[in-house]
């Protein structure tokens, strides 16, 4: 998951909310007498200083110190803005300053917070046949992988031979003339991290018609066929659905899509994370994929930034896997 060198000083600290650069805070034991102020014990935090408000279950609102009449900043006498009555020791608490506008600082600070992941991608464009050629299925049976145009074979991690794609992209199956019978072609593969993955795609019952799967592929291991496509072939190639290299679970979190050099940002079509867990071969990506759009499809040249905002939860010391990149591929 997503790591950054400066991880380890994100853990919650003080925030303070008020002018001052340097609020401080303090916690004490003493006893209040009308506007006097009797501190028997610092236990912890910054000393005393004028200006400081302090808290605690008997002290009215608002009160903070005038004046030391005695003591350094610790054990000794000192004069408030307001009267209250404390009749016993308290623990009591002191924090920001009158003087600079301050109020009270938060116990703790927000924790680790997201970050900004630069997606940039220049995909080539969408092929028809570069996983498989068209083939009239007659039967079930295993579709015959081919590398075409912008795809490449290569023996990954576990020795198997398989179809690299340019960048993870979804598969599609574009059908021929005739009348079709649908067929079920399952394409087996992995992700950009080597993650085995699947999706069943439906080749449908029209004809010159192109289907597009929902999942990103970087490698295409093989692609079953469940039967017949009724005399009508069926060719695998890879359309201009570009899945994203992080969970994405709401368009909110793209804070810039650019596309094609342009200053506004594209009007492509995004497609949330699919959050199913368990994933099946029949759910959608576990990150989410966009698609560029109609009009400027991708041709190898025109390249794509993508400004996601990454949450807490996938990025920092406290990410999680699934926060990060999804749920596990299936």
């Amino acid at each position: 998951m997503p790591q950054y060198s400066d991880d380890l000083f994100l853990g919650s600290a003080p925030t303070f909310m008020g002018l001052s650069k340097d609020a401080i805070s303090t916690v004490f034991s003493g006893t209040i007498s009308g506007t006097t102020l009797t501190v028997t014990s610092l236990q912890s935090g910054d000393p005393i200083v004028q200006g400081m408000y302090v808290a605690g279950s008997s002290v009215t609102a608002g009160s903070y110190i005038t004046a030391f009449n005695s003591g350094t900043g610790g054990v000794g006498t000192y004069t408030l803005s307001t009267s209250s009555t404390v009749g016993s020791a308290e623990t009591m608490y002191g924090s920001g300053n009158a003087f600079l506008g301050d109020p009270a600082p938060m116990s703790n600070g927000v924790g680790p917070l997201g970050r900004i992941y630069n997606w940039d991608v220049v995909p080539a464009a969408a092929e028809v046949n570069n996983i498989s050629v068209a083939v009239a299925y007659a039967a079930a049976g295993n579709a015959i992988l081919a590398a075409g145009t912008n795809a490449t074979a290569v023996v990954n991690n576990a020795g198997q031979t398989v179809i690299q794609l340019d960048c993870p992209r979804g598969v599609s199956l574009t059908l021929g003339a005739g009348t079709p019978t649908s067929a079920n072609f399952t394409v087996s593969g992995y992700d950009v991290y080597g993650q085995p993955m699947s999706e069943v795609i439906a080749s449908g019952t029209t004809a010159s018609t192109t289907v597009n799967g929902r999942k990103a592929f970087y490698q295409v291991a093989s692609v079953a066929v469940s039967g017949t496509t009724g005399g009508v072939s069926v060719s695998i190639g890879v359309s201009n659905v570009l899945g994203f290299p992080v969970r994405v679970i709401d368009a909110g979190y793209l804070t810039r899509v650019g596309w094609n050099n342009a200053l506004a940002d594209d009007a492509g079509t995004f497609a949330a994370a699919d959050m199913t867990n368990p994933a099946t071969s029949s759910t959608g990506d576990v990150r989410g994929t966009y698609t560029p759009s109609a009009g400027n499809p991708p041709n190898g040249q025109r390249r794509l930034v993508v400004a996601i905002a990454i949450p807490a939860i996938g990025s920092g010391p406290y990410a999680t896997r699934l926060g990060a990149l999804g749920v596990t591929q299936a």
